[in-house]
């Protein structure tokens, strides 16, 4: 009986998974990424040598895709031949990344804010392409569940989390503040805060300064009255309540009603990057303690997010 070759991928089928990383292997900017972070990288002459930025990188980049934690990743690095080849590591004696080498990693990045300027480099580029325009930007937030129970080492729920009513129903978490492309629906500003801090309160920090008109919704009224507003023409929603009193036989009301339906076409653009990380990445619940961790989280799925929205224009680019 003939020994297997353990390093032959014997895969033909182009599968979704393989699909997926092969579209983001060619548009992630790899290289503008690592250098990014190689200045903050330790310099590998104590200890075992280092493994490439690149290959952390692309590991850190999965761990989002899939929602996966650091025991995970390092399980699915042994078990998944697709992984391991898309980090470089597929050359089967090769040594792989433990779960404390990839949770290294992930403090780098948060220690140095980097998945910020992540971001702003990614952005960077679509703008560099025509596909990431400042006229205007659509303001909105989401909630993130946070786990509530108690057990666990400190007996407490995160003290960073808070729970809000939305409707009737009551939630546990943080919430994600977005600003987004009015024209392309690409984000361009993330903020995260507990789950009770009313949308309004982060409207005009979701700004880049360079855009003339904001969108949003009702949660938004009094946006432009507050101490930090920006010089900026806000075209907020009618409330719900309001625009179902408008008569539609009504010349006037009708005007305003297609006003509204104009308006909402608009700030529709900003679920698409919700939908995505929800879907798409399957990101539904915050995987970490306090804030700053779960902040830079979502600062990189959302600059991932915009890859994956963008990814055939820039592949046709």
């Amino acid at each position: 009986m003939k020994q297997a070759n353990l390093g032959l991928d014997l895969t033909t089928k182009r599968t979704r998974k393989r699909e997926f990383l092969d579209e983001m292997n060619r548009v992630v900017p790899w290289a503008m990424l690592v250098g990014l972070v190689k200045p903050h990288a330790p310099d590998g002459k104590r200890g075992r040598p280092p493994f490439a930025l690149e290959t952390m990188l692309r590991i850190h980049f999965m761990q989002q895709w899939f929602t996966l934690s650091d025991p995970a990743m390092e399980e699915a690095l042994h078990e998944v031949p697709l992984f391991r080849e898309f980090a470089g590591l597929d050359n089967w004696n090769m040594r792989l990344p433990d779960e404390s080498t990839i949770l290294r990693f992930r403090h780098l990045l948060e220690k140095h804010e980097l998945a910020g300027q992540m971001l702003e480099t990614i952005n960077t580029l679509l703008r560099d392409k025509g596909l990431l325009l400042k006229a205007g930007t659509v303001v909105d937030a989401t909630l993130i569940a946070a786990p509530s129970s108690t057990k666990n080492a400190s007996g407490e729920r995160d003290p960073e989390m808070h729970q809000t009513r939305k409707g009737n129903q009551w939630y546990f978490g943080m919430k994600a503040h977005l600003g987004v492309d009015a024209a392309s629906g690409l984000v361009h500003t993330v903020r995260a805060t507990a789950a009770n801090v009313h949308d309004v309160v982060e409207a005009n920090s979701l700004l880049h300064g360079e855009e003339t008109d904001v969108y949003g919704d009702a949660g938004y009224r009094g946006a432009d009255k507050r101490t930090n507003a920006r010089p900026v023409k806000w075209h907020i929603a009618m409330r719900p309540g309001k625009r179902a009193a408008l008569d539609k036989n009504d010349a006037l009301d009708a005007i305003l009603d297609e006003i509204e339906y104009l308006k909402a076409s608009i700030r529709a653009k900003v679920e698409h990057p919700f939908r995505v990380i929800k879907r798409q990445f399957g990101f539904v619940k915050v995987r970490y303690r306090g804030l700053r961790k779960n902040t830079a989280q979502l600062t990189t799925l959302f600059a991932l997010s915009n890859l994956w929205m963008a990814r055939r224009r820039l592949l046709k680019v």
